[in-house]
């Protein structure tokens, strides 16, 4: 049987700058290639050597999407779930729905964009 891993997710947002200096802090992650998109508009995709958030945008991204509109949330793994929590409310943004349940404690946040994700730790 084959084994996989998720190798990337596709966003679009309004502020990619913005976006990717976000995951870079809160996942310590790093800029792995930016550029144009085949389609037009513009990428930048923040991640590590195996996995990484395609962060996109073009003239036509307004954000502000409706949560289950494609997507539920994109989970994210940490090591310290308080040193996250401090970086996600540093940028602006609010952690809610805190939870320690198994397989471990998280919490939920909107992006700028009404993208949500939940951070979660093992630890």
């Amino acid at each position: 049987m084959p084994k996989g891993q998720l190798e990337h997710a596709n966003i679009t947002v309004t502020d990619p700058e913005r976006s990717a200096k976000l995951f870079e802090q809160l996942l310590g992650w790093h800029e792995r290639w930016r550029g144009p998109s085949q389609l037009g508009g513009w990428t930048i995709h923040v991640g590590d050597e195996t996995t990484y958030l395609a962060i996109y945008t073009n003239e036509n991204a307004r954000g502000g999407f409706a949560k289950g509109v494609p997507l539920n949330h994109v989970g994210l793994l940490v090591d310290d779930l308080d040193a996250a929590e401090a970086i996600v409310a540093e940028h602006g943004l609010e952690p809610f729905n805190h939870a320690d349940y198994e397989p471990g404690r998280r919490f939920y946040f909107f992006d700028w964009d009404g993208i949500e994700f939940e951070v979660v730790s093992y630890e």
